[in-house]
């Protein structure tokens, strides 16, 4: 009765679940592996975030190339002075749906300069239009904000060019635009979140970063994925035993009308 299984046609059909049974295996443990690596780091965020603040140099110094990951979104703190003259603003950053720039202003210290990103302002009549951007504070300033390393395109997804008008930049590379300052910086730049004195108008602030999903779109795809095991198995036995039934059934009875192609 079950003779047809070895027919061309159903052992084609073997071959494709047997196919796709580690394709699944494999889709399931890697989109379960992007949800574990993507958790991990969205703790790791939180517990960065919630951490008391800490002098800049405990974490970072000039000259080191970026900040590794490890650090990144630490409250660090540094007292300073704000070189206007050298401000940049950052191309293509969105906030609110609405796009704009970063301002990036170097601070100043005892112990080198790092890049400070003041916040987020609305882009301009074209995009090489120069934006309306406040000024920083004059005079010596105590800076609070999150330690971010540097910027490159892979970490940003941000493809990078040149050709871009006199003070933009597409990316917040510390080594890139270490190049065009007369000082050296520290490795990572700080993405504004206090300071004192304040500013009478400033940029908006960038927001906090969002580390609720957690990867948790990764692991529904990953039990998405070994859901299709049971589904291809099951529809695999269930054509089995529907074709052994026609067959018997036809077997029993002469008089029905044709058999079903094995």
């Amino acid at each position: 009765m079950y003779r047809f299984l070895l027919t061309p046609r159903w052992l084609g059909l073997h071959l494709l679940v047997l196919v796709l049974i580690p394709a699944f295996v494999f889709l399931g443990r890697w989109q379960y592996g992007r949800f574990e690596e993507k958790s991990a780091a969205g703790d790791l965020i939180t517990a960065n975030l919630s951490s008391a603040s800490v002098p800049l140099t405990t974490l970072d110094r000039v000259g080191a190339g970026t900040v590794p990951n490890t650090v990144k979104y630490r409250s660090v703190t540094v007292d300073g002075r704000y070189d206007a003259t050298h401000e940049l603003v950052v191309r293509r950053r969105t906030q609110n749906s609405v796009l704009g720039f970063y301002v990036i202003t170097p601070l100043v210290t005892s112990q080198g300069t790092v890049l400070v990103n003041r916040g987020w302002v609305k882009a301009g009549a074209t995009a090489d239009a120069p934006p309306e951007v406040p000024p920083p504070p004059t005079g010596d300033v105590t800076v609070t904000g999150r330690l971010r390393p540097t910027e490159t395109e892979d970490s940003s997804g941000i493809r990078n060019r040149g050709g871009l008008p006199p003070g933009q930049v597409l990316l917040i590379n510390t080594a890139d635009i270490g190049k065009t300052l007369p000082y050296p910086l520290f490795g990572g730049f700080i993405e504004l979140t206090g300071q004192q004195p304040q500013a009478a108008t400033a940029p908006d602030p960038v927001p906090r970063p969002d580390v609720s999903e957690g990867g948790g779109l990764n692991l529904a795809y990953a039990v998405q994925w070994w859901l299709f095991i049971g589904v291809a198995v099951g529809g695999w036995a269930l054509l089995m035993r529907r074709e052994a039934h026609d067959l018997r059934a036809a077997a029993e009875d002469p008089a029905r009308e044709g058999a079903p192609t094995p």
